[in-house]
């Protein structure tokens, strides 16, 4: 018979659980004063900077730390410089870009859909972005310019209670891996859980609700109703009907949520709050791991294009997808792949060139040299034709046949290639559907097999122990 109070006993200790994590991660009152004050002071050097310009314009503060979603130790301060909407975009980027360096004389250039300038002030990370003040997000000139509405949006609604539950969300998607809308890790963005908390009002009804999900899953937070979307979780965006707030999450981390949801509400503890930091393999380690599987991986190894990562990991996802496909369509058959950068990123002003492999493990790494191959049934007439008289007069004493084998034509001939190796080396990996910059790069690459692969280590050590030793 089930224990009726066994119900009452996991929410104490879920709420439990949450009450100690709440006080972890909920910015104290001196933390939130100190981070108010530096704003204010980067606000009001960006209004003198704004007065020196011919054009009007005025700054407000997104994001976290506008709202009081912040998880404690984060330091960042987002700042949009508002300018006319008719203003052209070469003023927009001129006299945004004006602004930022007089507020941040030390900071550096970025790009987003448009140049904006970083950097540090008094111990904050601090973003100072140009964007258009357009009157509804749906009539944006570029992407940024619906942030500040997402801001209106949500300090309207969310109150203290609900903005607490927030920074839960957010510590428990930091801890299970999801968190961070960037596209190396297409997971939930700070706007998206910020949307999700309001809809089921808190973190413990989404959690509830996600570990049922079956995606697609769509939430229309304004019942606009208005596009059809096509991916594993939609959140419409309230402030633009047009746009799917979690296009960015993908099909993985929208499951990895859902895994770790289960997993909290069946056995509630904050390690699910607290970022795993994996400790790197060295080439002992891998070597260890080689032994056991059995399998033989791959790394085909370059300079990666001078990229910034929105940019540099939708190309190197592509350009594995393509070796993924040749490895297998030449019969080396993957077991597992995954593209990495290296654990040694040079600093922002740095020339050196950050390192880039594309991985796989292969169930086969060495083909025999005769390869067979399947022709129409007899049948049908046109093609079978066609397929028997072009291998009928072929003197290729690698090439048996053709014979009939079933009721098809069929011939074995001789395989392009018989190694791994063989292969990534030749022209023909150079063909497969590379990421657009990823092709110069790629033409100078190495190729390693086998044993060889420990030699990575010390680069990519990090993510060679997320591929050896993988969760949820």
């Amino acid at each position: 018979m089930d224990d009726p109070e066994s119900g009452d006993s996991e929410v104490d200790e879920l709420d439990s659980v949450l009450a100690r994590v709440r006080d972890r991660v909920l910015p104290d009152p001196a933390e939130r004063a100190r981070l108010r004050a530096v704003a204010d002071e980067l606000i009001e050097r960006a209004r003198d900077a704004i007065a020196d310009l011919p054009v009007a314009a005025d700054v407000v503060q997104v994001g976290s730390t506008a709202r009081g979603t912040w998880v404690s130790g984060d330091r960042d301060i987002d700042l949009f410089v508002r300018f006319d909407a008719d203003l052209g975009r070469e003023q927009l980027e001129e006299y945004g870009l004006a602004v930022g360096h007089a507020v941040l004389p030390d900071g550096h250039e970025e790009y987003a859909e448009h140049p904006y300038v970083k950097g540090t002030y008094e111990g904050f990370d601090v973003d100072l972005v140009p964007c258009h003040d357009v009157a509804a997000a749906s009539d944006l000139v570029s992407a940024v310019d619906r942030t500040p509405f997402h801001d209106a949006y949500l300090s309207a609604r969310l109150d203290d209670d609900l903005a607490a539950d927030v920074v839960l969300a957010k510590a428990f998607l930091k801890g299970v891996g999801a968190y961070g809308s960037d596209l190396r890790t297409e997971g939930f963005s700070g706007y998206l859980t910020e949307l999700l908390v309001l809809e089921f009002g808190g973190f413990a009804p989404l959690v509830e609700s996600a570990r049922n999900w079956h995606p697609p899953m769509e939430f229309d937070p304004e019942g606009h109703a208005a596009e059809t979307f096509d991916d594993p979780l939609v959140v419409v965006d309230p402030t633009d009907p047009t746009r799917n707030v979690a296009a960015v999450l993908s099909a993985a981390n929208a499951a990895r949520f859902q895994h770790y949801a289960r997993e909290l509400l069946a056995s509630p503890r904050e390690a699910l709050f607290e970022p795993d930091e994996p400790t790197p393999l060295d080439s002992a380690d891998v070597r260890e791991h080689l032994d056991r599987r059995g399998t033989t991986p791959v790394a085909v190894v370059f300079d990666a294009p001078d990229l910034v990562d929105d940019q540099l990991w939708p190309q190197l996802r592509r350009s594995l997808d393509g070796i993924v496909r040749g490895l297998d369509a030449h019969g080396f058959d993957v077991l597992r792949a995954q593209a990495m950068v290296g654990d040694d990123r040079p600093d922002d002003d740095s020339t050196d060139p950050v390192s880039a492999a594309l991985y796989a493990e292969l169930e086969v790494a060495e083909r025999p040299t005769i390869e067979r191959h399947e022709g129409p049934p007899v049948a049908v007439r046109k093609h079978a034709a066609s397929f028997y008289e072009s291998y009928a007069d072929d003197v290729d004493p690698e090439t048996y046949g053709p014979f009939i084998d079933g009721d098809r034509y069929v011939v074995e001939r001789e395989r392009e290639f018989t190694t791994v190796r063989a292969y990534l080396e030749s022209d023909a990996a150079d063909r497969v559907a590379l990421g657009a910059q990823i092709d110069q790069a790629f033409a100078e690459r190495d190729v390693l097999v086998g044993d060889a692969v420990a030699t990575l280590a010390p680069t990519f050590g990090t993510t060679l122990r997320e591929f050896y030793e993988p969760h949820p």
